[in-house]
């Protein structure tokens, strides 16, 4: 069975309270327990707010779209938006030896999501495209 959830809101931060919510909810309906639903929630709330900051640098204005998918096999997360085009091959974490805060939101995306790519495939905006699969919390 497929089950699937699409959600617009506006890239202004106040909302990033919603997602983390729904995201929360979702991984458990998924079947997701304890901490992995707690990464999840916290990994999706940082790509919101990377393309806040990032692709609509700070225009609170614009669309932020969700897709979430369940199958007995996995969980997929989707965030588009109309934003800036990101250049995957730049996307990275700060050096881990940098003592500082802030930068490390995708290294943490990395490691709770098994499957973390962009569609390049698109022309105006960005897609990034999150799978967790299911029974491989660890």
């Amino acid at each position: 069975m497929k089950d699937s959830l699409r959600i617009s809101f506006p890239s202004h931060p106040k909302y990033l309270s919603v997602v983390r919510l729904l995201t929360a909810k979702i991984a458990e309906l998924c079947g997701f327990r304890g901490k992995i639903i707690e990464e999840i929630r916290l990994a999706v709330d940082e790509a919101c707010a990377n393309v806040i900051k990032h692709a609509y640098k700070g225009d609170t204005s614009k669309e932020i779209v969700l897709k979430y998918t369940s199958t007995e096999k996995k969980f997929t997360v989707i965030l588009e938006d109309r934003g800036a085009k990101a250049d995957s091959r730049l996307i990275k974490g700060r050096d881990l030896e940098e003592v500082r805060p802030g930068g490390l939101g995708v290294h943490f995306i990395h490691r709770v999501f098994d499957v973390f790519e962009y569609d390049e495939k698109r022309t105006r905006g960005n897609r990034l495209i999150l799978i967790k699969y299911l029974g491989r919390e660890q």
